[in-house]
């Protein structure tokens, strides 16, 4: 360890000596003032006295002292202060020895929209800004669309967007296939479609078992009065409903509304996996792999993900833990002021809550297993990939790239990035191509616009490299041609040691039969049953398939697009209050100024913008 004064424990004895007993954050910095570690104090002064003295740590504490020039504090009023401002700190700065929750994506929920007559159900994800009930959260969007599909089936509830639901004339598919009521055109009553929603908020609640005994009712009142077609369609929905508490899974009875956080540790590795309980059912699970190390113990790596998953989640009324954490209360505090209402943190030793937590511990334990062998099967892939290609170690980071367009039109290009843990999906980039001069389909053309982009970008934000986001090996779409666009563009800005690999398909143009282009060399193949060229295959297919899916993002956009785009003032929401009221864009381009002063959220100064935006074209 070093002990002298620009790094080490030295400086920070320093430091001791100047802080009082404030609880409170510091952060640890290296000698070009990059975040080392962020932590949390009761009392700042005793906590970073721990780190001053010159033995007794853990190998990873030990390293972080030694790298540490420099420290900055944060004073807060309250230890439940510093522990909030320590995790948003962490998720933010991304300290390289704190535990770190590397996929932190917003949960899906079911929306019943409450702006409309005929209310929408819809899967939702984001800040809850629309009217209406929420329910969830929803592990993935897989879990969401089951149940929505489903309930569609029991509700026979909309899932049209307001504008397409006024513009309709006669029922849509989803009416044929028993699915939707159609509101749309009338064939059910304000009256009795409320009841149904009221049936599904009610069953989304947790009351299944009422709405099921309701409709039971329902059919055998339908039957008694000869209505044989009305009660065939409730025992339909029956069926249905059935179907949904099936799928479920296991539903505690016991346990209304909590997450199951469970943790397993092999070897320096973690996996923390989440159940979400609402309304005593099940509503999915994922599994999320903090970044920890040998040296960290499971309290430690437990509150961190607590904290950091936390941050900008509203959290449920219970939490049930695998381990216990070093500051359950704090955080069971911290937790009950961000939601506005009591959390309680709980490790249960029997009964169902017992149950379910061991149930997520086997998930976890397993997942990490399959994690970890695809890891071992993923390195040995990466060092075949080395062999393959010449490379002078397996690479670290591996960036695929395609395009896509339709005639020219559209284009986008599309980098996917894969490492020793497989698809960094995280680190995927579009690309809107740009270039106004191109020849539309010029795919040289393109190619190197989005080449040229990227490594501008990576010139500026880590000209170093020291950051990690320089690839080891770049595999581009395309034979000989691309390859020498791309070494063009390498010339160009002064990028030589960047491996490149131009993976075209052969003469018959079958997968199996792919052709490898180098710089200056002759093109080569590999063994039809190579494991490489499967992985290879694969890393490009992923890459086609994301550019495929950009495009067709960017086309729908496209296709949708409607002159009140290009109104100042009329966004989203005030864009389908148009529609709604008028059917159509054209409509609203041919609508007088008072008619746009009547539609609900338009105000006189935007109506008299939009009457003129339309009126000034002619």
């Amino acid at each position: 360890m070093q002990n002298d004064s620009k790094t080490g424990y030295a400086v920070i004895q320093d430091y001791v000596r100047r802080l009082d007993s404030s609880p409170g954050v510091y952060r640890m910095l290296d000698s070009e003032s990059r975040v080392l570690y962020v932590g949390k104090a009761r009392n700042l002064k005793a906590r970073v006295s721990n780190y001053a003295r010159p033995s007794g740590h853990s190998g990873r504490i030990a390293r972080m002292i030694a790298d540490t020039a420099s420290m900055m504090f944060l004073t807060t009023r309250t230890e439940t202060e510093a522990l909030l401002l320590e995790q948003n700190l962490i998720k933010q700065l991304k300290p390289k020895f704190n535990v770190l929750l590397r996929d932190d994506k917003s949960f899906p929920n079911i929306l019943v929209a409450k702006d409309h007559a005929f209310p929408q159900i819809k899967k939702h994800r984001g800040a809850k800004k629309e009217k209406g009930a929420y329910y969830g959260p929803f592990a993935s969007a897989g879990a969401v669309n089951r149940t929505l599909n489903q309930l569609q089936k029991v509700f026979l509830l909309r899932n049209c967007t307001d504008a397409m639901f006024s513009s309709r004339s006669r029922p849509c598919l989803l009416y044929q296939i028993k699915r939707c009521s159609a509101p749309c055109v009338g064939h059910i009553s304000e009256a009795d479609y409320a009841a149904s929603v009221s049936d599904a908020e009610r069953f989304l609640s947790g009351k299944s078992t009422n709405v099921q005994e309701k409709l039971a009712k329902e059919m055998q009142a339908a039957s008694e009065d000869m209505e044989f077609e009305r009660a065939a369609a409730l025992r339909d929905r029956i069926r249905a409903l059935t179907q949904v508490q099936s799928v479920q899974g296991i539903n505690p009875r016991g346990t209304a509304e909590a997450d199951v956080v469970a943790l397993h540790m092999e070897h320096g590795h973690a996996c923390v996996q989440v159940f979400f309980i609402r309304a005593n059912q099940n509503w999915g699970n994922r599994d999320f792999y903090p970044r920890a190390g040998a040296d960290i113990d499971e309290a430690e790596v437990l509150e961190a993900f607590l904290g950091q998953f936390y941050d900008g989640k509203e959290p449920p009324r219970q939490i049930l833990l695998s381990h216990p954490i070093e500051d359950a209360d704090l955080m069971a505090q911290a937790l009950s002021e961000k939601a506005g209402r009591k959390v309680e943190l709980l490790i249960p030793k029997r009964g169902e809550k017992a149950e379910l937590v061991e149930g997520a511990v086997r998930n976890a334990r397993e997942s990490l297993g399959r994690r970890m062998a695809e890891s071992q099967a993923q390195t040995k892939l990466l060092r075949g990939l080395a062999e393959a290609f010449e490379l002078e170690a397996p690479p670290n980071r591996v960036e695929v790239y395609d395009n896509s367009h339709i005639q020219g039109t559209n284009a986008v290009g599309g980098m996917i990035v894969a490492g020793p843990e497989g698809f960094m999906k995280n680190q995927y980039r579009k690309f809107n191509i740009r270039g106004e001069d191109l020849t539309p389909g010029d795919d040289f053309g393109m190619m190197k616009e989005v080449l040229t982009r990227r490594l501008k970008r990576l010139l500026k934000e880590d000209p170093d490299r020291e950051k990690g986001l320089w690839p080891d090996l770049m595999l581009i779409d395309g034979g000989a041609g691309q390859v020498s666009a791309v070494q063009e563009i390498m010339q160009e800005l002064g990028v030589s040691d960047v491996p490149f690999v131009g993976v075209a398909k052969g003469i018959d143009r079958d997968a199996g039969k792919e052709e490898f282009h180098r710089p200056g060399r002759r093109p080569f193949a590999l063994r039809m049953n190579d494991p490489v060229l499967y992985f290879v295959q694969r890393l490009r297919d992923e890459a086609h398939r994301f550019a495929i899916g950009t495009h067709r993002a960017k086309r729908s956009k496209a296709v949708s697009a409607t002159p009140l785009d290009e109104i100042a003032g009329v966004g989203a929401t005030r864009k389908r209050a148009l529609l709604a009221h008028f059917g159509s864009a054209k409509a609203v381009s041919r609508a007088n100024l008072a008619d746009l002063k009547a539609v609900e959220g338009i105000s006189d100064t935007l109506a008299e913008t939009i009457y003129d935006h339309f009126h000034d074209q002619g």
